[in-house]
């Protein structure tokens, strides 16, 4: 954002720019962009501003695309970097024809061009890769005078039509928008698909011989503040997804203008790959036969887990089409779809029906997968297993997942499951708030001192127990201690014992027990000792007021949290200020607590009901009382005074 300075003199110059902007065009033969032309209302809440945008997308033929990004980014400050800087991926689907660019300074003269030889050219291969042809070009002018300036162009092409780009002119909150314009041209006879999400009208069509263009454009949008538990922000501002009606990628042809033709193009393109080598269908055999279908697949998937691994693999066309049964069999690896291929096969020859799904893991509030609106959205494959009564899920790349559970990562959301009749759009399972709990129990002991110890014992359920069974499955027991030495619990505390169990079952728990010794917990001043008795599960922060909230809220998955806390004081010591019982109820949940105190036994219940989901933006004040009331009342304390 502009400095205070610069905003005094910008109206004294604001004739010189004028005649500047006259003049220079003539002379330079490229548009200029004076920062101090930008209104005020796009620097509110920005880091950068987009002063222009032109994509262009060139069907040519169904294995032919041309793809020209053009714009022009103005970097307010320090933060408006990362968005200033020419990221493009190729590999052997996507070919990076030109990339141009230059800087120009606060007035928008140019003061530097891009060389080609200072352009960064790396593998875009992961830590859990073997190998892939993902390459990565990247440049950056790195000017640390603010406001400047950056254009660039990319020329990309498509060899294929599986997927086309989607233009979202604001992809982050920070970033305004002066104008930015998406031109798609196809063949007349290309049906070309596609789907604007806060976008006023149709786009503006036009015929020129033998193609039809389409064009949207948007001027003037403001960036917006980051508000906390906002939706996804990309389902807030203008896009348009693009699909393709006719698919090509190399000898594989199909359409996707329903997901059922979309799956089937995908079975289409793995069709085959399933065929297991003769002694891993004798191992098959000797390990399920007699057994139930239910057991066969527990089994199978077990066999799975102890007899490959996750590496990605991603080589041309291979990127979207699995590696076959045998490569698996033989190196004992693969990626998602190789592993989920091969989980398949090996139910198959079992005599157990599944299919491979596709599925865009992550957060689910990031969950962009439209029924409406076919398209290739994916980043991850699963295994379904139907039932006549329920579906097993297997995620087939976890080496220590329990069968049938599928955890944060892909619950709760739609995938796309295809065979030979095409695809179907279902949705994973959603946890509910009884099976994600953590209930705590836990023995303290506090000293005259203030010092205190504590036993706690605490079982964690369902999506309750995903990190930490990651942190148990991942990491060696010492490193697990060091961990919780640095989660701050207390203001000084040593970890005395750690340990867990762990039930991986349909709905895994964990069983964690902690030792703590913490010192000065209890603050103690002459005759008073001030206790606060929750003591292991307290809210993080409080939230601010703001009457102006303009994104609906998104909360996390609904989860049960119930702890019981019992502290020992020393004797002598009576109670001359307790906490009252606290009720908390609103549509995100429901919250108790309450203290009290028996001989010389603090006795402290906390449980929490909270409900996930979507709700209204208009009701962001009540979820600011929710849990700023939560955050007090995690934080009362116990006053007592030595007889």
């Amino acid at each position: 954002m502009f400095s205070l300075l610069q905003k005094q003199y910008s109206a004294a110059i604001a004739v010189f720019i004028s005649s500047l902007l006259a003049a220079m065009p003539a002379l330079a033969g490229d548009p200029i962009y004076p920062a101090l032309t930008i209104a005020d209302s796009l620097q509110t809440y920005a880091h950068v501003v987009k002063r222009m945008e032109e994509v262009t997308v060139r069907i040519v033929d169904p294995k032919d695309v041309r793809v020209t990004r053009h714009y022009v980014m103005t970097v307010l400050d320090a933060e408006g970097e990362r968005y200033a800087r020419m990221i493009q991926g190729y590999d052997k689907l996507t070919e990076i024809r030109s990339i141009r660019g230059a800087l120009y300074d606060m007035l928008g003269t140019q003061i530097k061009k891009l060389k080609q030889s200072d352009i960064e050219d790396f593998s875009g291969t992961g830590a859990e890769s073997l190998t892939t042809d993902d390459r990565i070009k990247r440049h950056a002018f790195f000017h640390n005078t603010y406001p400047h300036t950056v254009e660039y162009e990319v020329e990309i092409r498509y060899n294929h039509t599986f997927y086309l780009p989607d233009w979202i002119p604001q992809y982050d909150e920070s970033i305004a928008v002066e104008q930015s314009k998406l031109v798609v041209v196809a063949p007349k006879d290309y049906a070309l698909r596609y789907h604007a999400t806060h976008y006023s009208g149709n786009p503006v069509t036009s015929d020129d011989g033998s193609n039809r263009t389409y064009t949207w454009e948007i001027k003037n949008r403001c960036a917006a503040a980051n508000e906390p538990y906002a939706t996804r922000w990309t389902s807030r501002t203008t896009a348009v997804l693009l699909g393709p009606s006719v698919i090509e990628m190399q000898q594989y042809k199909g359409n996707g203008n329903t997901w059922e033709e979309y799956g089937r193009f995908m079975y289409t393109l793995n069709q085959g790959r399933d065929v297991l080598p003769d002694n891993v269908k004798q191992t098959v055999h000797q390990l399920t036969d007699g057994l139930t279908r239910e057991e066969k697949i527990t089994k199978l998937y077990h066999y799975l887990q102890q007899h490959t691994r996750y590496i990605s693999i991603q080589l041309g066309i291979g990127g979207w089409q699995t590696f076959d049964a045998g490569y698996v069999a033989a190196k004992g690896y693969g990626d998602c779809k190789a592993l989920s291929n091969y989980m398949c096969a090996l139910l198959k020859e079992a005599g157990i029906r599944s299919a491979c799904a596709l599925v865009y893991a992550g957060d689910n509030n990031n969950d962009v997968t439209r029924a409406d609106f076919p398209s290739s959205r994916f980043n991850h494959v699963i295994v379904c297993v139907p039932g006549g009564k329920d579906t097993t899920w297997l995620e087939c790349t976890s080496n220590t997942a329990p069968v049938g559970y599928l955890g944060e990562f892909t619950a709760d959301r739609s995938v796309l499951m295809y065979n030979e009749e095409g695809g179907k759009l279902i949705r994973t399972p959603a946890y509910t708030l009884e099976q994600n709990q953590q209930v705590r129990t836990i023995d303290a002991k506090v000293e005259e001192s203030g010092d205190m110890t504590l036993q706690a014992v605490t079982r964690y359920t369902g999506l309750q127990q995903d990190d930490l069974h990651s942190r148990v499955n991942q990491l060696t027991k010492d490193k697990i201690i060091e961990k919780l030495k640095q989660a701050g619990l207390f203001a000084s505390y040593d970890v005395q014992r750690y340990d867990w169990k762990e039930q991986k079952s349909l709905l895994p728990f964990i069983d964690e027990q902690i030792g703590i010794s913490a010192r000065n917990y209890a603050t103690v001043t002459g005759k008073r000792m001030f206790i606060e008795p929750n003591l292991l599960n307290k809210r993080a922060g409080r939230l601010s007021s703001d009457s102006s909230r303009q994104s609906d809220i998104y909360l996390h998955y609904s989860y049960r949290d119930i702890d019981s806390v019992k502290i020992t004081i020393p004797d002598g010591y009576s109670a001359e200020t307790m906490p009252q019982p606290v009720t908390l109820q609103s549509p995100f949940g429901r919250y108790t607590s309450s203290t009290v105190l028996e001989g010389n036994t603090i006795i402290y219940i906390r449980s929490i009901d909270h409900r996930g989901g979507m709700y209204p933006a208009g009701s962001y004040e009540e979820l600011v009382k929710f849990y700023n009331s939560m955050y007090k009342a995690d934080r009362s304390r116990i006053v007592l005074v030595k007889k």
